[in-house]
Parts: C-alpha cells; structure tokens; sequence
C-alpha cells in the first residue's frame, strides 16, 4: 500500500503482491443471492400507472358514461370515480401494450428485410 504525500490518499497497487490476505478478502462475495427485483419493478408500475389514471380522472369536470365490454355494464364517472380510475388504467395499459407489440413486429419485419 502506497500513500502519496500529496492527494493524501491510498493507492491500491497489484504489482508486486502488495496486499495483506485480509485486504484481498475484504471484497469476497457473501454468498447471498441476489434479490430478483422484477416483481417489485412490475408492481411500481401498475402502481404509478394507476395513480397517473386516478390523476387524470380528477382534471376531468364534465360527467362521462362509459361502458366495461358490455353495452349493459355501464358507469358515470362522477358516481364511481373508482371505476372510472379503472377505466382509464385499463386505457393506458392498452395502449402501453399496443405501442410494445408494434415495436416489436417492426423489430422482426426490420430483421428480415435488413432495412
């Protein structure tokens, strides 16, 4: 281990086998594994998705009726404001999920004509 007088700070060095056993165990793996991070990443976004929806169901003044599916499941959005914040979620995923898959089909389409 080398200091330099003038940064004041230590310089670690390989050459010449410098370090002590304990400096080289110092960075050992714990033998841990690694969290898998995908399902908090997944639920964080169904979570910001829906308080963008709930978010954007409170700018709207005027009343809208929309229907689920069927013309006989239908709701006003200042009666349930909860479903109409469902409503617009399930909008955004929709749209979310149309924009990924028209990526992805222009990615194949891209490959197989090497444009």
């Amino acid at each position: 281990m080398n200091v330099d007088d003038e940064a004041k700070k230590v310089i670690w060095s390989l050459q010449h086998n410098k370090r002590t056993e304990a400096e080289r165990n110092v960075f050992q793996p714990t033998g841990k594994k690694p969290m898998n991070k995908n399902v908090v990443y997944i639920l964080s976004t169904l979570g910001i998705t829906f308080l963008m929806s709930f978010a954007l169901s409170q700018f709207s003044k005027e009343t809208t009726h929309f229907c689920f599916l069927i013309e006989s499941y239908c709701f006003n959005s200042t009666e349930n404001p909860v479903a109409y914040t469902f409503y617009i979620f399930m909008n955004l995923w929709i749209l979310i999920l149309g924009i990924g898959v028209a990526y992805l089909i222009g990615r194949k389409i891209g490959v197989r004509f090497k444009i």
